[in-house]
């Protein structure tokens, strides 16, 4: 079972203990929310990367040098 650990700043305490059946559906839920925005954030940087490079690649097929390119996109 997953552990959980809770922080008491007020009395310098920690206590670790077993989660229950609530806060480890929660946990598992946070979890693959975490996951997906993390995917959906990747995918989204890996689209954009693409749409640089195809911008970069235009300009250089219309007679722009890399210093040029550079320049004009970074």
């Amino acid at each position: 079972m997953s552990k959980t650990t809770i922080h008491d700043i007020a009395l310098g305490k920690s206590v670790t203990r077993n989660m229950n059946s609530a806060e480890l559906a929660q946990w598992q839920a946070d979890k693959i929310e975490s996951e997906a925005q993390a995917k959906a954030e990747s995918d989204a940087k890996a689209l954009n990367d693409a749409k640089v490079l195809s911008a970069k690649n235009k300009l250089k097929a219309l007679g722009l040098t890399d210093a040029e390119v550079t320049a004009l996109v970074g």
